[in-house]
């Protein structure tokens, strides 16, 4: 898997960003035992969901721009060895009252921004163009592993050492990240901002930037609708037809995701071993392929499919999440290339805070109307619109879309 082809650079970024995914994964799934175990409280597990997303939700602009004004390599570094500090000190001081930790997850949740701000700038740079879908396939192949072993090992850890143990090994994977960003050898100017008004200024830049371009507004609102429309039916619907439609165990629930989890695996490993650059010419054979799978959900129901529900089920969603990274590596790897260097983190910061902003109302939506009209309304209400969406953007838009990346976007001044 350690391909010289990446270079070095390309190995200390990943290695570091595993090492660190590693041990949030960890503690994500320690600090939901601790709250549970000690609260017993639905609500305030949800308090603590919120208080890791909203603030990244509101700071992603703002930190787009540190992103593209500053160093992103000591952004990068430099945050990952202060969170380091910051659970080093919540574990000596035991500071792990509910409201500590509530507060914990807030300063993360914000330092978290500025550091994705800095990594999402800086990786495009770190290999070369025509190797850049392999290095992104790399990169999310070794984090799906993470994800698959990560929970079991979260909960062994917390069974064993309780908090303290997550922490203090979350504490170690943000020093260890931190040494091997270190390392990076990456160089770029950089512009320090005057003032307030100044972050505001470069704020409407990046948005003036979007709107100057047509190819990328085409690119851009292909993947909001896309996820506007699809999200649902991963965060709800999926859930939902497991657990009360089939009434699937614990155990058969918890492998619904493992399975989307190794077919996504599956997918970053095709591009990173063999399909490579070439996978950008795939997309919406990929993207079709995968809007099939959607479709097929609204009959994997108990009524229909008696006693096979379960396993086709699990096919489904498998090569759901092959043809989901088929789709998304080459999209997001057409993105990197296109855009400047000067714009990278704010467009990027940008776009994840769009994304971010529509989820929640389709959940809300989708939430509220399974119970009355059921699985299969509901996810042909979703995929319906979502084909005729696919096909538009073929029919008038699969040059612009494919041969995106090519070359750089101008800015217009």
């Amino acid at each position: 898997m350690f391909d010289s082809r990446m270079g070095r650079n390309f190995w200390l970024y990943a290695v570091g960003r595993w090492i660190s995914r590693a041990g949030w994964v960890i503690q994500d799934i320690a600090v939901p035992l601790y709250v549970l175990d000690k609260t017993g409280s639905g609500a305030m597990m949800s308090l603590f969901v919120i208080a890791e997303m909203v603030p990244g939700l509101v700071l992603n602009p703002i930190a787009g721009v540190i992103g593209d004004r500053y160093d992103r390599k000591k952004l990068m570094y430099g945050l990952d060895i202060a969170r380091g500090i910051l659970l080093f000190a919540i574990v000596a001081f035991n500071f792990l009252g509910i409201y500590q930790l509530l507060a914990l997850q807030v300063v993360m949740s914000i330092m978290g921004a500025f550091f994705w701000a800095g990594i999402v700038g800086m990786f495009p740079d770190l290999v070369e163009k025509e190797q850049l879908a392999r290095a992104n396939s790399i990169l999310q192949s070794g984090g799906q592993v993470i994800r698959i072993i990560g929970p079991i090992l979260g909960g062994l850890i917390y069974a064993l050492g309780g908090l303290k143990l997550a922490i203090l090994i979350n504490a170690v994977s943000f020093f260890g990240s931190g040494l091997f960003e270190v390392l990076i050898d990456y160089h770029r100017e950089t512009r320090e901002l005057s003032s307030l008004r100044e972050v505001w200024s470069e704020m409407l830049d990046g948005f003036r930037f979007i709107k100057s371009s047509k190819n990328l507004l085409v690119v851009v609102s292909f993947g909001v609708l896309l996820n506007t429309l699809l999200n649902p039916v991963l965060v709800v619907v999926i859930p939902y037809l497991a657990r009360v439609e089939l009434g699937l165990s614990s155990v058969q629930f918890g492998s619904v995701e493992t399975v989307e989890t190794l077919g996504a695996l599956a997918g970053n490993l095709l591009i990173a071993l063999k399909l490579g650059q070439r996978s950008e010419d795939m997309l919406f054979k990929a993207l079709f392929a995968e809007l099939a799978c959607f479709t097929g959900l609204a009959f994997v129901t108990r009524s229909i499919l008696d006693g096979l529900a379960y396993p086709i089920l699990l096919g489904t969603i498998a090569l759901m999440g092959f043809f989901n990274t088929l789709m998304n590596v080459p999209l997001f790897t057409k993105l990197q290339k296109a855009l400047p260097d000067d714009f990278r983190s704010r467009f990027f910061t940008a776009f994840e805070t769009v994304m971010m902003a529509t989820t929640p109302l389709g959940m809300a939506i989708v939430g509220t109307l399974l119970d009355a009209v059921g699985v299969t309304s509901i996810v042909l209400a979703l995929t319906v619109p979502s084909v005729l969406v696919a096909l538009y953007y073929y029919l008038h838009f699969k040059g612009i879309i494919i041969n995106f990346g090519s070359e750089k976007l101008e800015v217009v001044q």
